[in-house]
């Protein structure tokens, strides 16, 4: 295990929890980069210093190096700033999108500078109707963007936003010649009033894929990117806030009361009768475990590993069994993302660590005991 604190900012409560990390759509195996979107929002903080920061990392996680800062004017650290935020990368690495409660914007860092260049992407804005329950925002500000999802090519968007009692909307985008992100409308609403909280393309690698799984507070939906027609995910069970979603080897989720992994095409089941070490010497829990997190091994489709309220779980075989990371500090740990080599980065309240969890070292080895050779 390897902890790692090199993320900038002040190092107070959560800065160096990764919030939410991006791959690129187009990797190139040789240059395995990765890219983390980190917060430096603690109330010991002066709101004039407080930012948000993307790093990028060559090593698997080992070491980030900043290369963009975002300052208060693209934020809110006063409404629930710091969980909820997006963050999708173009072909290449040169470009960025980041979600926050002020919207969504496109970054473009630039060489040798923390400061990027900024540019607002459009947006619904909080409506002069009054609001069903008060808020903490004024009619013409931006509604608060969260999803974020972008083709393989670059060339295609979408955004889903959505705040407190106003209905979640899904925009579509178009990048134009000139680079900047052209709004082509809004998509059907999807069938519930709950937050919009992941989002994945049925293939990440195809420029045209045919669906996107959206993940909300209550439930986890399908939309038919050529019908305009919205499903639910077959075996989600009710109330299920679907915090994460993974599409590696048929959609896995991880959800508020627990896992679920691929049983068909748009169909999952839950984890029902693995258990999970809950505390370090004892107890068991069942499978209503609160994640927040899930990956799954490219090159080991059998391999997972999910974070949770209660620490950090892997399975080696396809969710049948599980075990808790009992080297890593307690906490609630948020985001995972594996490497090619088969380590893991998880990320939460406690910090970001380096894990090795299937390495041959981990596995334990029964030795086989030779016949005894039988004289004639």
């Amino acid at each position: 295990m390897h902890q790692v604190t090199a993320f900038p900012g002040s190092h107070q409560f959560a800065t160096d929890f990764i919030e939410t990390i991006a791959t690129d759509p187009e990797p190139d195996d040789d240059d395995a980069v990765i890219w983390g979107l980190t917060a430096d929002l603690s109330e010991s903080v002066p709101p004039q210093q407080q930012a948000m920061y993307i790093s990028k990392s060559a090593d698997g996680g080992a070491t980030w190096t900043p290369i963009a800062r975002l300052d208060s004017r693209y934020f809110n650290a006063q409404i629930a700033e710091g969980l909820r935020n997006g963050l999708a990368v173009l072909p290449g690495g040169d470009e960025f999108v980041v979600t926050t409660q002020r919207g969504a914007f496109q970054v473009v860092p630039q060489p040798d500078s923390y400061k990027p260049v900024v540019n607002a992407i459009p947006g619904p804005r909080v409506p002069d109707t009054p609001p069903k329950i008060p808020i903490p925002k004024k009619s013409g500000e931006p509604v608060r963007a969260n999803i974020v999802a972008i083709t393989a090519d670059g060339q295609h968007m979408i955004i889903g936003y959505g705040y407190f009692d106003l209905e979640p909307q899904i925009f579509e985008y178009h990048r134009s010649e000139n680079g900047t992100w052209i709004e082509d409308g809004s998509l059907p609403p999807p069938p519930t009033e709950m937050d919009l909280l992941s989002i994945e393309f049925d293939d990440p690698q195809n420029p045209n894929p045919g669906f996107v799984y959206v993940g909300t507070g209550d439930q986890a939906y399908v939309l038919n990117l050529r019908t305009k027609q919205w499903g639910r995910v077959h075996g989600v069970g009710p109330d299920s806030a679907i915090h994460a979603m993974s599409v590696v080897g048929g959609l896995h989720i991880a959800a508020c009361w627990g896992i679920y992994d691929p049983a068909g095409p748009g169909t999952v089941r839950r984890v029902t009768n693995a258990h999970f070490l809950l505390h370090r010497m004892s107890d068991e829990t069942g499978s209503n475990l609160r994640t927040y997190g899930i990956d799954v091994d490219p090159a080991r489709p059998n391999r997972e590993v999910v974070t949770s309220i209660t620490g950090v779980y892997v399975s080696a075989d396809s969710g049948e069994s599980w075990k808790r990371l009992s080297d890593l500090p307690d906490g609630e740990y948020r985001s995972v993302h594996f490497n090619s080599d088969g380590s893991v980065i998880v990320s939460g309240m406690p910090g970001t660590f380096l894990v090795k969890p299937f390495s041959e070292a981990c596995i334990p080895r029964l030795r086989v005991r030779e016949r005894p050779a039988v004289h004639n």
